[in-house]
């Protein structure tokens, strides 16, 4: 592992793209196959394949204490250096304390291979005494840990945050220029596998063209750019395009196989238990493929407005009733394999069309419309008809893109309208992660409510890399004292003095018992940071309800005669 973490240390270092691709590259053309299938795992970030959902179960207070209990530290020097770095790796690797203060020796070298099947033995522990099992395993772990340097990295891939700018896209570059193979046959191997140390391996043996698809293993959602209303759109000049609606769901890739139905939201997360109305109709196509699609919520055929499927999201157990009061949809609108092929190279309408032929509407799926009709087409009447059906605004897609998973671009845009603005002010801060690892970058922001101020969400984009520099120096020099906070390797947020004003814009607000407020805005961005405001006249909580009623009286009158209509309770 050291020279893992060298490795790691070098492409950090690295500020430039080829750059960081190079250094990567130089370093797994000299890996065994073991060794090999196992870094690039750990280099995209995560201790296992991305179709492997197991979990090590260890969360940043079992590190530290683990770490703590091996090394002799207290907790203000772990706090100390968690606030010096704002990473728990990078923290734990400067309080490592030499061999000889150990009570033993370390027993075992450490390689990417035997750390790997380390994880798989911590992630199969189940049963009695099982946290205790693990928290041996971890110690087992880092006591082969000598070096500050691999400690650092290797608690860096047990948290799944390695932070050195390298995303995904970057490691199968550097896989492919490491053994001399096109960067898309890494891709497509990836895509088709779910395991991107799978296809490193296939690429060193020159197998990458055997690699088939494997049901079951989620492939990163393609992406599509935002646009607002305008008199014209420039962009659409020149190409063929199709245009659907864009519901107001949840993203939800669905593999379809000859026994079983796995869902995978847009964070790759199996949610199949969730929505057991959906896998119950995607079971009947009897079929094996792989769809994009959407859930929403849809009564009387008509889409329910996001705050109906909220009710669901918010509920642990489902029972009858709750199943009866939100019936949901699965409406697909793309399809990315089918056996063994996978389509994402072939053109959006042709993957429409075999999409088609496997979807019956059956109630508890669809296909979503589309229509196919040019640049020349009447753009904003498309949007406002969308809008008129209850949904969200408009996808326009062109017809002969691919899908190219992680990425936005100018194959497909999506159209629809702000609900509003909002003056907040940063009342804490967090560390960013990938390339913004070293500033603060993701924001709580607040609403006035008389004397104080109240939480109503998160946002982390919209601000330049230029201004992220500036305020996270102003954060760094203007943080608040907090007692109870406590060391966490996913969320460690930082009390600053209230002052910062940003504009916030969003899609919806709910009601959310997240926050203090009361209330959480879908889609959160920032517009602008705003100098010239202070935080005595931001936007107050009753100005969030205005906006929240507002909102409310804006759906259709049958929506909401349903929605306000006493139902029958079964008993």
């Amino acid at each position: 592992m050291e020279r893992f973490a060298q490795a790691a240390e070098t492409v950090a270092a690295r500020s430039g793209r080829l750059e960081k691709i190079a250094g990567l590259a130089e370093y797994l053309r000299q890996l065994e196959d073991d060794d090999l299938v196992a870094a690039v795992r750990f280099f995209t970030g995560r201790p296992f394949a991305a179709r492997d959902d197991r979990t090590l179960s260890l969360g940043g207070a079992t590190i530290a204490r683990v770490a703590s209990r091996l090394w002799g530290f207290g907790d203000a020097e772990l706090r100390a250096a968690y606030r010096a770095t704002g990473d728990l790796g990078a923290a734990l690797g400067k309080l490592v304390r030499p061999p000889s203060a150990m009570t033993l020796l370390p027993a075992e070298s450490l390689a990417p291979a035997s750390l790997a099947r380390i994880f798989d033995a911590i992630a199969d522990i189940a049963g009695k005494n099982a946290n205790a099992r693990r928290e041996a395993g971890l110690e087992r772990i880092l006591r082969t840990c000598v070096d500050p340097l691999v400690a650092a990295y290797v608690v860096k891939i047990v948290t799944g945050d390695l932070r050195i700018g390298l995303r995904e896209g970057l490691v199968v570059d550097a896989i492919a220029q490491a053994f001399a193979v096109a960067p898309e046959a890494v891709r497509r191997a990836v895509m088709a596998s779910g395991d991107v140390g799978a296809a490193a391996a296939a690429a060193k043996r020159g197998t990458l063209a055997d690699v088939r698809v494997a049901h079951g293993a989620p492939i990163g959602f393609m992406l599509a750019s935002p646009i607002s209303c305008a008199p014209s759109y420039p962009q659409l000049a020149g190409n063929a395009w199709t245009f659907e609606d864009k519901y107001d769901g949840i993203r939800v890739q669905a593999h379809v196989g000859s026994e079983t139905v796995r869902l995978f939201s847009r964070t790759l997360n199996d949610v199949s238990g969730s929505y057991p109305e959906v896998t119950r109709a995607l079971a009947d196509l009897r079929c094996e493929a792989v769809f994009d699609g959407e859930i929403v919520a849809m009564r009387d055929g008509r889409v329910l407005p996001f705050r109906h499927l909220q009710a669901r999201l918010r509920r642990k157990r489902l029972d009858d009733e709750l199943l009866r009061e939100v019936p949901l949809t699965y409406v697909a609108f793309d399809l990315l394999a089918v056996g063994d092929a996978l389509l994402l190279d072939e053109p959006y309408v042709r993957r429409r069309a075999r999409l088609a032929t496997l979807v019956p509407s059956n109630g508890g799926i669809s296909v979503a419309p589309f229509a196919h009709l040019g640049e020349a087409a009447d753009v904003n009447a498309l949007f406002e008809a969308a809008r008129a059906r209850g949904n969200e605004g408009l996808m326009i897609k062109r017809a002969d893109s691919p899908y190219v998973p992680g990425r936005r671009g100018k194959w497909w845009y999506k159209l629809k309208r702000e609900l509003a603005t909002l003056d907040a002010v940063v009342i804490a801060v967090e560390w960013g992660h990938g390339k913004r690892s070293g500033v603060l970058s993701d924001y709580t922001f607040a609403v006035r409510d008389g004397d104080r101020f109240a939480a109503i969400g998160k946002a982390y984009s919209g601000l330049t890399d230029a201004e992220i520099a500036e305020l996270t120096r102003w954060f760094l020099e203007h943080k608040l004292p907090d007692s109870r906070r406590r060391i966490n390797a996913r969320s460690h947020e930082i009390p600053v003095r209230p002052q910062v004003v940003l504009e916030i814009a969003f899609d919806v607000v709910q009601k959310s018992d997240l926050h203090e407020s009361g209330f959480a805005l879908r889609f959160p961005r920032i517009v602008r940071i705003r100098d010239d405001k202070p935080p005595e006249e931001i936007d107050t909580l009753a100005r969030v309800r205005e906006i929240y009623d507002a909102m409310l009286r804006r759906e259709s009158g049958d929506l909401l005669a349903v929605d306000r209509q006493p139902r029958r309770r079964s008993h």
